[in-house]
Parts: structure tokens; sequence; C-alpha cells
């Protein structure tokens, strides 16, 4: 009995995301101190449950936690859960609702995977763009997940305009810029395009077939393996310390002193000088001092303007 709990708090979890431990043992009849003696038990199973004190606390299972892959599609999912739903709502019974929170949390994890338009709003465009952006992440989830190919109307850095047809693998989010990584047509090799930089995306009919792409085959440099990477040291003022940590990461950043220090590797082109000068001071350079003197002429420049 004990571990059918285990098993039933766990998919559970994977299907509500998080819970108090109040409303698991009410759930199944059983103390609080229970619960949480479950809970430990799983994470000594190697199952990643997570319990967050406070008000707004509570039980939940580490995001990238996922039961082992089956061979559903994900309509045969939505079919499976909506036909256990409806066998519950007229037969009842715990095995019904045990089997249908199963399938849904096996479901709910593997459609999340690559959900960036459904359950996620994404909106990088600019201001009033009216959802422009959006509207061509959502076309890229479907190519990606369909498996159809796209042609695209892409701009370049340099302003070339080119029309491709490309294959959609893969979708990555990486300092906060989108990216689509696909097999192109013109190049005959994977190529990553940065979906802000595409200015029409249109299917094309055509199915595709998805080559085998590993986690180690996507370049994540991007458009800066052209550009030069740099090591560099920036002392961040207290103030600014939140917004240093979104634009670097919290594990680059270390206090030290009065202040914070970050020691990162960043591409070395006219933004990485603009951004710094966009803290207004409280973010200055280090290292190396070729940047910082950059910094310096730049920030006179505007100081006489």
């Amino acid at each position: 009995m004990k571990y059918q709990i285990m098993l039933k708090i766990m998919t559970q979890l994977l299907s509500k995301r998080k819970l108090t431990a109040r409303e698991i043992a009410e759930r199944y009849d059983i103390s609080v101190r229970s619960v949480y003696r479950y809970v430990e038990e799983l994470n000594v199973c190697g199952v990643p449950v997570d319990v967050e004190r406070g008000r707004y606390g509570g039980i939940s299972i580490a995001d990238t936690f996922r039961l082992p892959s089956g061979y559903f599609t994900r309509g045969e999912y939505a079919a499976a859960v909506n036909a256990l739903a409806l066998f519950e709502s007229q037969v009842g019974g715990e095995d019904a609702a045990s089997a249908r929170e199963k399938l849904e949390s096996k479901f709910k994890s593997e459609r999340k995977e690559l959900s960036v338009c459904g359950n996620i709003i994404v909106d990088g465009g600019i201001w009033g763009d009216a959802d422009k952006f959006s509207e061509k992440m959502r076309v890229c989830e479907q190519a990606v997940n369909e498996c159809r190919c796209l042609a695209v109307d892409y701009v370049s850095r340099e302003g070339e305009h080119s029309v491709r047809i490309i294959e959609p693998h893969v979708l990555v989010f990486k300092q906060n810029v989108w990216y689509v990584y696909a097999f192109c047509h013109t190049k005959q090799e994977f190529r990553t395009f940065k979906i802000g930089r595409i200015k029409k995306a249109s299917f094309t009919g055509e199915i595709f077939t998805k080559r085998d792409v590993k986690r180690e085959d996507i370049p994540l440099d991007f458009s800066y393996a052209r550009e030069k990477l740099v090591p560099v040291t920036l002392s961040i003022e207290k103030a600014s310390l939140a917004d240093a940590e979104e634009w670097l990461g919290i594990d680059n950043i270390e206090p030290r002193g009065d202040g914070f220090v970050a020691e990162v590797t960043l591409p070395d082109d006219g933004e990485l000088v603009r951004k710094i000068l966009s803290y207004g001071g409280a973010v200055k350079v280090l290292a190396p001092q070729s940047l910082a003197e950059r910094v310096k002429r730049v920030a006179k420049k505007i100081a006489s303007s």
C-alpha cells in the first residue's frame, strides 16, 4: 500500500506540478508527516521532488524529470486522456482516475517540451509590432512538431535577403533570443536561423523526415562564431545586480567587497559597449583594458554631444 501511494503521489505531481502536503494527505487519507516521509523516499529513489516552505510553497517535481518515453503520439495521448475522462465520469472509480492522471502527466510533460506559443506567450518583437514575432514563433513551432518544410525570407546581419527552404528540427532560446536549428536546402547542411531575422515564413506543403540530431551537434555560439569572443571581467554595483544577473547569469556573478564581480566570455562587438553603457556607470570594465578604453571613448563622445 505504501509504495502504491508513493507512485500515485509521483504521478499526481507530474500532472499538477505543485501541491501542498495537506492536499496530498487528504486525498490519500494519510498524515502530513507521512507525506513528507514518502517525499523523502521518492528522493532516495531518484525522483527529484522539491519541498518549498512558506505561504506560496508546496511540493513539486523538477520540470526536467520525465517518465520513460512510450510509443504514443501526442494525438494518441490526447485521445486516451479524453476517453479515460469520459469513462471516469460515467463509471467512476479510483483506478480510472489514476490511469487518467498517469497518461495526462505524460502528455503534459511531452507537450511542454517545445510549446512556446501555446502554454507560454512569446513576444520577442519590438513594441507595437502587431504580434508578428509571435506568429513566426507559432509557424516555426508547428513546423518542428509536424515535420513541415518552411520557405523563409531571411535577412542577414549584413542586410542581405535570401529565400531558403528549411527543415526545422529544434527551437533554441539563448540570451533572450529565439533561434530555429534547421537543415537548409540551399546550403545542404544544418544552419541556425535567428527567428527575429526571418521576414516571412510559410509552409511549402512538403513533409520531411527528421535527421538524427544530438544535443552536442547544435552550435550554441550562433552568429558569434565569426565574432571575437573575449574574456571580460566586470564590476557591478548592488543597485544593478538584478539586471546584470539576467544578462550574465546568476552563476557568473559573485560578491566581492562592497559590490559584485562577473567573469564571463562575451562577443566583443558593438553591442557589448552599448550594453555596458546602458547601465549608466553601475557596470564597469575591469578587464580587458582595450574594452575599458573603448567604453570611455564612447561615453566621452556621448557627453560632448
